[in-house]
């Protein structure tokens, strides 16, 4: 299995901190996963408190696999949890008290017989700031394509 990664994570933020984390899945969602059938689009984690504090996936788009027949009550965007230490949980909350820092998911990725979801903590680009890495992007294609050429 390839990695499943976020393509606009990388462009509409500035990536801090990257952590690993397993998830909580049924086992037509792990077949599902193999087949590259995850949508990240609009998902990022949340934190939750039942008791204690726990991080989950939220609105990441994981179709129903197509031969597990017909689950009437799958839902394709529920909330997934994240398999951390108590201790990394707490790192994470205390660094993301920090004003405009978020949680947001990069890949999906098996290792070895496990679903691993690689996230981290970012801050929001600004237009110009998106603008200026487009730019930057386009200047080291052209060198390296002129460079190739000589």
């Amino acid at each position: 299995m390839e990695k499943i990664i976020n393509k606009h994570a990388t462009y509409d933020y500035e990536v801090l901190e990257t952590y690993e984390a397993g998830l909580v899945l049924f086992g037509h969602e792990v077949k599902a996963i193999k087949n590259q059938q995850l949508n990240f689009k609009g998902s990022y984690i949340s934190v939750q408190y039942d008791p204690k504090p726990a991080l989950f996936l939220v609105k990441a788009h994981l179709s129903l696999y197509k031969k597990a027949g017909n689950i009437p009550s799958y839902d394709p965007e529920r909330p997934r949890k994240l398999l951390l230490h108590k201790k990394e949980i707490g790192s994470i909350l205390g660094k993301l008290e920090q004003k405009g820092l978020t949680i947001i998911p990069l890949s999906v990725y098996t290792k070895r017989n496990n679903i691993k979801l690689e996230f981290c903590l970012a801050r929001g680009k600004k237009k110009f700031e998106k603008k200026e890495a487009k730019k930057k992007e386009d200047v080291m294609r052209e060198i390296r394509r002129t460079l190739k050429y000589q």
